[in-house]
């Protein structure tokens, strides 16, 4: 899989210089800055220390199936800009040169809050997954329009409850179909919102959140 992230620091230098000390136990393929370079700090067929405690389709140990790229972003503490056009074009074209190289799936290539989403908030609600999308990076569909109308929300239980968890779990997040809207199941929804409908983060499966879960479904490439 391909798992991008925003280095969540003020400068590009910074985050290179924390990727390459060994004392730091973190590590990344690649690191796109502000400005579009692009630099390489480990080799693609070895392992890199990019996603941390994660999991995907019930896959665990992620660092060992997964190419990471780093994108110079100050991240949500640091007011969550938008990304560089530079940035984009440059991070499009090296993922297009990685999927070249290796058979991933649209949909595995993935943001690092959708393999952690307890933990991480990265590449943000404000990475342009559409317009990656519309290169060939990527799985993604528009989301579907925010309507008002009752949904799902902590606390609620039953069967509705469990048939969310359950597609969101079938899509390749770890949540466990407990038939409870729990602190997990929120957490994975605003994931997947971050992600696919990013107009709204609030981690509450409103019709847009499930409607736009099922498209995605719909469009997925049968393995």
């Amino acid at each position: 899989m391909l798992v991008l992230h925003y280095t969540g620091m003020p400068h590009a230098e910074g985050a290179i210089a924390r990727l390459t000390d060994p004392r730091s136990e973190v590590s990344s393929h690649y690191v796109v800055d502000n400005g579009g370079a692009i630099f390489a700090l480990v080799s693609e067929e070895r392992r890199a220390w990019h996603a941390g405690q994660s999991s995907w389709h019930g896959q665990t140990d992620l660092n060992s199936r997964s190419i990471g790229i780093e994108i110079d972003h100050p991240g949500h503490d640091g007011g969550n800009p938008p990304f560089s056009d530079a940035q984009i074009e440059a991070v499009i074209s090296l993922c297009g040169d990685i999927l070249s190289r290796w058979q991933i799936a649209p949909a595995r290539v993935l943001a690092h809050s959708d393999i952690a989403p307890s933990r991480k908030q990265d590449p943000g609600e404000r990475f342009p997954w559409e317009r990656l999308h519309r290169a060939g990076i990527g799985h993604f569909v528009l989301p579907a329009p925010l309507v008002e109308g009752d949904g799902l929300a902590p606390g609620d239980e039953g069967p509705s409850v469990a048939a969310l968890q359950g597609s969101l779990a079938a899509y390749g997040y770890a949540v466990e179909p407990t038939g409870s809207y729990g602190l997990e199941t929120q957490q994975v929804v605003a994931a997947f919102q971050r992600h696919f409908r990013p107009e709204r983060v609030d981690g509450l499966a409103d019709p847009s959140t499930c409607a736009t879960l099922r498209d995605l479904h719909e469009g997925l490439t049968p393995p």
